[in-house]
């Protein structure tokens, strides 16, 4: 039987990716007691890396869109993390988020709202979290976000 996130999913039409592997020396995921320390999930979907630079060649909306990709690579690691058990989750804490801009770009709040959008629609009220909205000279492989997060779950 389907637990509550996971119809909460189905019903935004939201199919999760599968979670993403390592592209480098580290792990996708830490948990610690109850906390799971999610590391960097770039923007990249089943059509491949989604590239470019807020303020250049990218606009807020397709910024926007990418930290939403980022987003779900984010629960879909949260999900490996919980056993498949999405339910366990009890509180999204805290988002990490980068933007690669020029540096004159100052809407990269604008642009990090697609994954914190995202969590208040799959979580509801625990998907309400703190957060950091960073730009950046350039970020990994060229792509336009990446995320970073820290949730709660039950043991």
């Amino acid at each position: 039987m389907a637990g509550k996130i996971e119809i909460r999913l189905a019903d935004l039409g939201i199919e999760l990716p599968d979670a993403p592997a390592p592209a480098a020396n580290y792990v996708p995921y830490v948990v610690i007691g109850d906390l799971v320390y999610i590391s960097g999930q770039i923007s990249k979907d089943a059509g491949g890396l989604i590239c470019g630079k807020l303020g250049d060649n990218t606009s807020v909306v397709q910024g926007t869109s990418a930290a939403r990709v980022c987003g779900l690579n984010l629960i879909a690691q949260l999900r490996e993390a919980c056993g498949g058990d999405l339910d366990r989750v009890r509180q999204v804490v805290k988002l990490g988020g980068f933007v690669n801009a020029t540096p004159d770009f100052t809407d990269h709040p604008a642009v990090i709202n697609g994954a914190s959008d995202l969590m208040a629609e799959v979580f509801g009220e625990i998907g309400a979290h703190a957060r950091a909205a960073v730009g950046c000279v350039s970020l990994p492989l060229g792509v336009a976000v990446e995320v970073e997060g820290i949730f709660k779950i039950s043991k």
